[in-house]
């Protein structure tokens, strides 16, 4: 079975508009069959966006799908955003959503971190749990590697997808702070040093 993270040009497409309001800012997104969340913007992205603080200096969107993580980020603060995800359809989608909510973004293929030349202040994801706990921890613990000092890496994971054990994981490498928890929901911020 494909999931989101995978490439499927023979998926037929359904593209769908969507609508969304996030802290009282209407977006409209484009999405399309084998995209992560089709149907509307999911709990989880909410309320990662809703605890995000202002942001300043460079921002990666690490798995960007549709593109909601880096267009809300751009569209509300000054800072530098380049998104990236694996999915060729994600980002043509992206691509298409950062010209619809007016932002300018760089969007850019990436197999995980492949393609990323550059280091960050924030690295921000809803990351692609399918992939599978060794794939995901690869992700977050490799984030280090592109995050500048004292850079954050900001995620949104479910307790039911093993948040506990995660930020025990997470406390190897960074210095760990979860933000809130909401409906099961946990944000986290994780401060490289």
């Amino acid at each position: 079975m494909d999931h989101y993270f995978t490439n499927n040009p023979n998926l037929k497409s359904n593209i769908n508009e969507l609508k969304v309001r996030i802290k009282n800012q209407e977006y409209q997104f484009l999405t399309d069959n084998g995209v992560f969340s089709k149907k509307g913007l999911d709990f989880g992205t909410r309320t990662l966006l809703e605890n995000i603080p202002v942001l300043t200096g460079k921002v990666l969107d690490f798995g960007c799908g549709y593109g909601p993580i880096g267009i809300y980020i751009k569209k509300n603060n000054d800072c530098n955003v380049d998104m990236i995800d694996i999915n060729e359809r994600c980002l043509d989608l992206a691509r298409q959503n950062a010209i619809k909510n007016k932002v300018d973004v760089n969007i850019f293929k990436s197999d995980i971190y492949s393609e990323v030349n550059d280091n960050y202040d924030y690295i921000i994801t809803n990351p692609p749990i399918r992939v599978g706990k060794e794939m995901l921890y690869s992700i977050l613990m490799n984030a280090k590697n592109y995050l500048n000092i004292n850079g954050e890496l900001w995620l949104v994971i479910n307790k039911a997808q093993g948040a506990k054990s995660l930020v025990k994981d997470l406390e190897k490498v960074y210095e760990v702070e979860i933000i809130t928890k909401n409906k099961g929901f946990y944000i986290i911020r994780a401060i490289s040093n």
